[in-house]
């Protein structure tokens, strides 16, 4: 739907603000006038007032004390002998005969040296001539300014009560983001990939588009469609691509959102973004984060807590749709296993389309769109790009092809160049390389056997994935780093892949041991150990792959009971079990790899100091420098 008034409503909003500012500034130096007139009148307030009579018979007498006698209209202002300021103060009669009469004519026949005798004889006026209308007009402004002051700052004070008092009311309205007609639109088209998401989501738009030709069929429009998918998948931009193909309003707002410090926000946001949506129907409404707002119930938990109240709305209001509403609810969410079972029965959320990471014709698509509009040079290889970049997503794919024009800019490339790729790449999945680190001789040839021992162990364990490269320059928060590239995606890893896996990844350890001695390994080998014991409790307790637990797992998500001494849905005595199962894996790993090590000195020798003299081995380079590399017996599983 347009929405014309969006624009017209952020340039109110700014034109409010600067009107506010004004109006403060206005009301601030209002009140500064004020209090400066106040200032000037306060020092009349404090002038002795005398008689006139008494003015005129001292300033005729020449001891009178008088210095200066200044006339302003009817007011004559007395300035003593001894004083720099007035200190009295005198008003003339109505007809002034007092004044006429009694002090201009003392000097008033004489000229000459006489005049300057008399004047130095009397006291010297100085007359300010000033009607009567002005002398009352401003002793009535001094009184009606600060009123209208007062005013006028109340009345400003009450319209921000005002303002704040809306600004609260408006608590309860949704704050979803309306993507209409007049908005940029995402087609299917701009989404490269994940065909079998797009094939499900084709039917909710024909759905929108068509709903008769279901309805005749007796056929009921899904309610909800939840999709589901690591960060980075592209689960936002497929809802705008069924919103830009059905050509209907998008309402998109974040589950956090729903959120406030006030009890019942939440669910008062639900109820308005539904409602605004059934009034635009048909329509779709976008939840990201679905989870910060709709996590699992428990018997623990406050049925009056804002999370549930709003979660409750949500439930409420998708149970209550109309089957003609035409109003489609999309959520979006990387932990499904944490939202309410409600939330995902028949007749809420019906679809469930799962958003997977890319494969690599996918990763190639998504590759091409994001390179679209940037010059390559005419060998740049994207295929290879999208075979290394296994397991990353659309997120991370857009990410290197940014990171690529950026190298290519800097090095002040014409066009983006493949070593430009290669950097954009290693820079995304590890880290930018730190140049500027200073190694000392020994440190570098630590790194140097270190990493040789990953990759001898790799090259040679049968499983084990291919060497793609192997640097001894610090990158990220790594001395150095060996690079094994599956050769093509994989859905599933058997026993034997995982234990080549946690082999290789204790080469470098056992490398450092077999070279510098037992006692003189180092902390470089702490996240490879880091690894290997995260993998084999993964084998271990999710994947059923002990020897004594084979076919057993221990989940850590919540099963219905908890032991009291571990805090775990197991005992002690599985615990137990389970950890000398994790401890068998990793000494196996580390003998497979010392076997593979001892039998390979020379190999590990020659690959170290290749690494010494050149920092950086490349794909090429690793089957010459391997030449002669065994598989002993005592690396073999059987």
């Amino acid at each position: 739907m347009p929405n014309p008034t969006s624009n017209v409503t952020k340039k109110n909003t700014k034109n409010n603000a600067s009107n506010n500012a004004r109006r403060v500034s206005f009301v601030f130096i209002l009140i500064l006038i004020c209090l400066a007139c106040v200032a000037l009148v306060a020092p009349q307030n404090k002038l002795e007032e005398v008689p006139i009579s008494d003015v005129v018979a001292r300033a005729n007498d020449p001891d009178g004390n008088i210095k200066k006698i200044t006339v302003s209209g009817s007011e004559l202002k007395i300035t003593l002998k001894d004083k720099d300021q007035p200190t009295q103060i005198s008003r003339k009669d109505a007809s002034g005969t007092l004044y006429d009469q009694g002090l201009t004519n003392q000097c008033k026949d004489l000229s000459g040296e006489d005049l300057t005798k008399c004047q130095a004889k009397y006291p010297e006026i100085e007359y300010i001539e000033q009607s009567d209308f002005w002398g009352s007009f401003l002793d009535i402004a001094m009184i009606i300014l600060p009123i209208i002051a007062l005013v006028i700052f109340f009345s400003f004070m009450l319209k921000q009560a005002q303002s704040m008092n809306n600004q609260s009311m408006g608590f309860g309205k949704a704050k979803a983001k309306l993507y209409g007609p007049d908005k940029k639109k995402v087609k299917f088209d701009d989404v490269a990939g994940n065909e079998a998401a797009k094939q499900d989501l084709t039917e909710i738009v024909d759905f929108l588009k068509n709903p008769k030709k279901y309805e005749k069929l007796g056929a009921k429009i899904p309610r909800g469609v939840l999709l589901a998918g690591e960060p980075g998948t592209g689960k936002t931009l497929m809802a705008r691509a069924v919103a830009g193909e059905a050509n209907v309003p998008f309402f998109s707002i974040s589950g956090s959102e729903f959120a406030e410090m006030f009890v019942g926000v939440g669910a008062s946001r639900v109820r308005d973004l539904f409602s605004k949506a059934k009034k635009n129907a048909p329509a779709i409404i976008f939840i990201d984060e679905i989870d910060a707002v709709a996590h699992k119930r428990d018997a623990r938990g406050g049925a009056g807590r804002e999370d549930e109240q709003t979660l409750n709305q949500i439930l409420v209001e998708m149970d209550g749709f109309d089957n003609d509403s035409g109003v489609i609810v999309m959520a979006a969410t990387n932990r499904v296993d944490m939202l309410d079972k409600a939330l995902l029965r028949p007749g809420r959320f019906d679809r469930h389309v799962n958003v997977t990471l890319p494969e690599r014709k996918d990763r190639l698509a998504i590759l091409k769109v994001h390179f679209k509009n940037k010059p390559l040079e005419d060998d740049v290889n994207l295929d290879a790009l999208a075979a290394k970049t296994a397991g990353s997503a659309g997120a991370d794919l857009a990410n290197i092809a940014n990171e690529a024009a950026i190298t290519a800019a800097r090095l002040e490339h014409k066009k983006i160049t493949n070593a430009d790729l290669t950097e954009a790449f290693e820079r995304v999945a590890i880290g930018p390389e730190r140049k500027s680190k200073v190694m000392s001789d020994q440190e570098r040839k630590i790194t140097a056997y270190h990493e040789a021992g990953h990759a001898i162990v790799g090259h040679v364990l049968p499983d084990s994935d291919p060497v793609h490269k192997i640097t001894i320059i610090p990158r990220g928060g790594t001395g150095g780093v060996t690079w094994f590239l599956p050769p093509e995606d994989r859905n599933y890893k058997n026993i034997y892949e995982l234990k080549d896996v946690l082999a290789r990844a204790m080469g470098g350890r056992i490398a450092e041991k077999i070279v510098f001695g037992a006692d003189a390994i180092t902390t470089g080998a702490s996240s490879d150990l880091k690894n290997v014991a995260e993998l084999s409790k993964s084998m271990i307790s999710e994947e059923g792959m002990g020897k004594k637990t084979r076919n057993l797992v221990f989940p850590e998500a919540e099963t219905g009971y908890y032991t009291i001494s571990t805090g775990k849905p197991y005992s002690e005595k599985t615990a137990e079990l389970i950890d000398s199962e994790i401890k068998l894996l990793s000494d196996e790993a580390a003998a497979r790899a010392e076997a593979v090590l001892v039998a390979n000195r020379k190999v590990l020798d020659r690959l170290a100091e290749a690494l010494l003299e050149k920092e950086t081995l490349e794909e090429a380079d690793i089957p010459e420098l391997m030449k002669g590399a065994i598989l002993p017996a005592g690396a073999k599983l059987y």
